[in-house]
């Protein structure tokens, strides 16, 4: 019998536990064996994923958002286990790349009869240690806007409250001096924001970057964008909607 290990966290935006327990039956009327459980504090995602390693199971689920997907992979990177992801945070942006179901029953059964696919994954390194990326990480106004959207926020408004940020932000842009290394070669740059991106699409489906940015190519693309001004903040946004971003933009 298959089996595998539901993680959720309870404080995500769209996490329920009556969803919980409807997705755990989803496994069980499948003929899985099914483990259910649920994050209590930061990191803890990372230590369930990694039992669930030690414990031999065929998958991990992950109900949640982008945050606790990722806290999951720190703890079981290096081992071969295939990771499935049941949207039930604010944005869910690696799960709109990939295209998942926002259902949660519907994206169960992509975890049990989907074929698993191989993605890049980013490695950061910061001073609480190293952290894991599959979407893009960024610094300036990118890092700023995720930091300054509250929990409440997001469980109230869901995707909106970062579209609300970022209208809010357009008008205390700053551009500042950023060195950024790609391949040993160093690179001098005023920008109001900078990232280092896996996949096009920074907030699926509507801010998307070039076009041939692909999650499994190998490689990671860096994005530096400017607008010194809130005329140049609404037209950055503006080419983001539409898919017109270069990376130099």
């Amino acid at each position: 019998m298959a089996r595998a290990l539901l993680i959720f966290n309870p404080a995500a935006a769209r996490t329920d536990r009556d969803v919980v327990r409807s997705v755990a039956r989803v496994f069980v009327d499948e003929g899985w064996e099914i483990d259910v459980a649920g994050t209590t504090r930061p990191g803890h995602a990372g230590q369930l994923a990694r039992q669930g390693v030690d414990d031999r199971v065929d998958v991990i689920a992950i109900y949640g958002g982008d945050g606790t997907t990722m806290q999951a992979v720190e703890g079981i990177v290096g081992h071969d286990v295939p990771v499935g992801l049941i949207p039930g945070g604010t944005g869910n942006l690696l799960a709109g790349n990939l295209r998942l179901p926002r259902n949660p029953a519907a994206a169960a059964r992509v975890v049990m009869h989907g074929v698993p696919r191989p993605i890049d994954l980013g490695r950061l390194h910061r001073d609480d240690g190293e952290r894991y990326f599959a979407v893009a990480c960024g610094a300036g106004f990118d890092a700023e806007l995720m930091a300054g959207t509250t929990e409440g926020a997001k469980r109230r408004w869901g995707v909106w409250a970062y579209v609300a940020g970022v209208v809010k932000a357009l008008g205390n842009i700053k551009v500042v001096q950023h060195r950024i290394t790609v391949d040993g070669e160093v690179i001098e740059a005023e920008a109001a924001t900078v990232l280092v991106a896996n996949c096009r699409e920074i907030m699926p489906p509507f801010l998307r970057l070039k076009k041939d940015i692909a999650l499994d190519d190998g490689l990671f693309d860096v994005a530096v964008l400017n607008a010194r001004t809130v005329l140049e903040g609404v037209e950055l946004v503006g080419r983001l909607l539409t898919g017109r971003v270069s990376p130099s933009d």
